[in-house]
């Protein structure tokens, strides 16, 4: 039997910048990483290579600044050149993701009204514990507080990893334009503005369309610079959503073309290693925090972009089961593995194997292999994915 099963490895590139060919960039340091010392391994059929949505969209150039947004939102939503109120409701808290953008609003409009989920925001940073709603006998449904009323009845709010009070934070990157509101209901917002963005990230659709059927003039994120602004970067599927802070001034959108680099990049390694190799562009991992209740996934998708290869779900035998119902034999659960139907939905023996999308579940080993910080592996190699206990 073979004594390895998957394999994860971070792969250490050149720093991406802007015009870059990254496809030969990405080749090139996979290649040099298997002959070497340290490396050590052999390009195989369906290995599977993750290239971060950071070094894609820098490689693209795709930024934009802080008024280009500005201009968009007042087209989109055709405002006055002074004098405008804007409501922006259930964005997440984060300085990283929303802060950049949130300054860029507040530059569209002379007032903003900035509806905060609570008792946590949509991917799950908290303002406050559920459990202390349940002590103050609050409806996170049905209940609406100002700041002042928020923190008097339930103190400051303190990001468990950061420290930061979101609200007051919103409140000082707006220069004081900014009134919060506390609520989950988007409709609120409607008795301060009819001008509003719904900035949610998974749940836009719903929120643009409750808002508009109540009279809103409505735009989501991903209709933000969802073409280009006076030169700007931009995106056709998703606009902001799932940029990130880059200058003191700009923000780096999400890659443009993605599966056509993922494509590309296929092509390239196919003809360079003679390997039919997978390949995904990659951003937030789907997966959630236990400690923190936060959950990873800012972006709109987890990859934008992935080759034929990683279409579909798993379709696995749960072998645990096997062994405790079938036989213990390892002969025999690998010709179980063998002779598998093509479809094991409803099977009892597939219970408990995991039914996500394979570019979901890769993107977010890959992301857990590269990290967000220094290690400097903006590139992953998945080697042994899709064998079985059976090969």
């Amino acid at each position: 039997m073979k004594k390895v099963g998957v394999v994860s490895r971070g792969i250490c590139t050149p720093i991406i910048k802007q015009g870059m060919d990254l496809e030969k960039v990405v080749a090139d340091s996979i290649l040099e990483a298997a002959s070497s010392e340290e490396g050590g391994f052999t390009l195989r059929d369906r290995d599977v290579v993750g290239v971060t949505e950071s070094v894609v969209a820098r490689s693209q150039g795709n930024y934009a600044t802080l008024e280009q947004v500005a201009e968009d939102i007042k087209a989109k939503l055709n405002l006055p050149e002074s004098g405008s109120v804007i409501g922006v409701t259930l964005p997440i808290l984060s300085r990283n993701r929303f802060s950049h953008i949130l300054r860029g609003i507040s530059l569209a409009a002379e007032k903003l009204y900035i509806m905060l989920a609570y008792p946590s925001d949509e991917v799950g940073n908290p303002l406050i514990n559920m459990d202390v709603l349940d002590e103050k006998g609050v409806n996170p449904y049905t209940d609406v507080f100002t700041a002042d009323e928020f923190t008097k009845l339930f103190g400051k709010p303190s990001h468990p990893f950061t420290g930061i009070d979101y609200i007051e934070y919103y409140k000082e990157i707006t220069d004081g334009k900014a009134e919060i509101i506390l609520a989950n209901e988007p409709c609120e917002i409607l008795k301060y503005t009819k001008n509003v963005i719904a900035a949610d990230i998974h749940t836009r659709h719903r929120s643009k369309r409750r808002l508009k059927s109540a009279g809103a003039n409505v735009i989501t994120l991903d209709e933000v610079l969802n073409a280009s602004k006076n030169g700007s970067g931009w995106h056709p599927d998703y606009g902001v959503l799932g940029s990130n802070l880059a200058t003191d001034n700009t923000i780096k959108l999400f890659p443009r073309d993605a599966q056509a680099f993922a494509e590309g990049l296929g092509a390239r390694l196919y003809k360079e290693s003679g390997k039919k190799i997978e390949v995904l562009v990659y951003g937030d991992g789907a997966f959630k925090d236990p400690v923190g209740g936060i959950w990873e996934l800012a972006d709109p998708v987890v990859s934008p972009g992935f080759t034929k290869g990683l279409e579909g779900t798993p379709n696995e035998l749960k072998i645990k089961y096997l062994a405790d119902n079938v036989s213990s034999e390892e002969s025999d659960i690998q010709e179980l593995i063998k002779s598998k139907k093509a479809d094991l939905v409803g099977d009892m023996s597939s219970q408990g194997t995991t039914p996500r999308r394979f570019s979901d579940l890769l993107g977010s080993l890959c992301d857990l292999t590269s990290g967000s910080g220094d290690k400097g592996t903006p590139v992953v190699l998945v080697q042994g994915y899709f064998d079985s206990y059976a090969d």
